[in-house]
């Protein structure tokens, strides 16, 4: 499953087809804020189903809205900047993300350390895909 969101992302060319790579990047986040919200709600039962569907929805959405917002923006940065294969665009994708997530919890700490931390996760994915790196590595037997 997560081949095939990630190679849904991948296939699309950097700086190219903005639309589409804001849908995969959207899709990939709100699959994380998905299984995200199915384990919080599995360790941490809700009183009311009103509460578990609010909560399940936090969880999703934020993470669809993060995922869109740095599909987005590293696709852009990628056209502005016309160097399509630039970490630096990822990077900006992860610090767009992180201030999202930041604005979502209301704190300028999380909107800084989202903005780091997500924007420099972004950069060395990024990094690994222009050297060759496996994501998910095939088992040695």
């Amino acid at each position: 499953m997560a081949r095939v969101l990630l190679r849904q992302y991948t296939d699309i060319p950097d700086g190219t087809d903005c639309h589409r790579k804001a849908y995969a990047s959207t899709a990939i986040g709100g699959t994380v804020g998905l299984v995200t919200s199915a384990y919080s709600l599995t360790h941490r039962p809700p009183g009311s189903v009103l509460e578990g569907v609010a909560r399940a929805g936090r969880y999703t959405f934020t993470a669809a809205a993060i995922g869109a917002v740095f599909g987005l923006t590293s696709c852009i940065s990628a056209q502005v900047r016309e160097k399509p294969n630039d970490p630096l665009n990822y990077f900006l994708g992860g610090c767009a993300g992180g201030l999202t997530l930041g604005a979502r919890m209301h704190s300028y700490g999380v909107a800084v350390g989202g903005c780091v931390y997500l924007g420099a996760a972004a950069a060395l994915v990024k990094m690994g895909q222009l050297e060759g790196w496996d994501m998910f590595p095939s088992p040695k037997v």
